[in-house]
């Protein structure tokens, strides 16, 4: 299978776009958080891999295209928030301070289960990064002394993670602020909590989109202050 396959280096391009519009089709279908269409896809092509014996670089000789797109998808995000400038300086303050204590809080939570877990240095330095984008992540991993691809898979559930329960964490400690909910999407499960702040509203979209960009770079400075916590 994987010989026949090695032939279409767009094999994982489609199955990845077919998986996802699979996902978009069962939401629309059930409207319920945990039918979000990226777990739904993720699934999919684990099954489908895993059932015809399809091993994943055969795959991802094709779905490696669609990392193409991450880049201007991501500057596409710059629109809601330009929109919003005006919301955007007049809480300068809050948001910068909302944003550093959200990177700080989720350094030192990985740092403690780390801890308690009994992790190696590798695993730890991997999930460093999880709440940033995955080509930011991927250059902090490894310039920690984490894996890469560790750290790509620790970006993704995250943001599933992040995507799902967003709405119900809202809803259970009551927070209304467009601002603070925005920020804590984007802050906490990078692009696809941004995708979800969007659902929100503009302005939750716009600040996610802010809180994505910025946590980028905070974490980019304090990775390394925080690898050196276990060697």
């Amino acid at each position: 299978m994987n010989e026949w396959l090695q032939g279409s280096v767009y094999f994982g391009f489609f199955l990845s776009l077919a998986a996802y519009w699979a996902g978009m089709a069962i939401q629309k279908k059930f409207p319920y958080t945990i039918c979000n269409p990226l777990l739904i896809a993720s699934v999919i092509v684990i099954v489908i891999l895993l059932g015809c014996g399809i091993d994943y670089d055969t795959f991802n000789s094709g779905a490696q295209y669609i990392t193409y797109f991450l880049t201007p998808s991501t500057v596409c995000l710059a629109i809601p928030m330009y929109r919003q400038m005006r919301v955007l300086k007049k809480n300068l303050a809050a948001i910068l301070i909302s944003l550093v204590s959200g990177c700080i809080a989720g350094a030192l939570t990985i740092w403690a289960l780390c801890r308690l877990s009994g992790l190696n240095g590798v695993i730890y330095h991997s999930l460093q990064p999880k709440s940033v984008t995955s080509a930011i992540a991927m250059g902090v991993a490894e310039e920690i002394g984490g894996d890469s691809a560790l750290a790509v898979a620790a970006v993704i559930v995250t943001g599933l993670f992040g995507a799902i329960i967003a709405r119900g964490v809202c809803r259970l400690f009551r927070i209304t602020s467009p601002i603070a909910v925005g920020l804590a999407c984007g802050n906490a499960a990078h692009a696809m909590g941004t995708s979800k702040a969007l659902e929100f509203g503009e302005v939750e979209g716009a600040m996610s989109s802010l809180a994505v960009v910025a946590a980028g770079i905070i974490t980019v400075v304090l990775a390394p202050v925080f690898a050196g916590l276990i060697p």
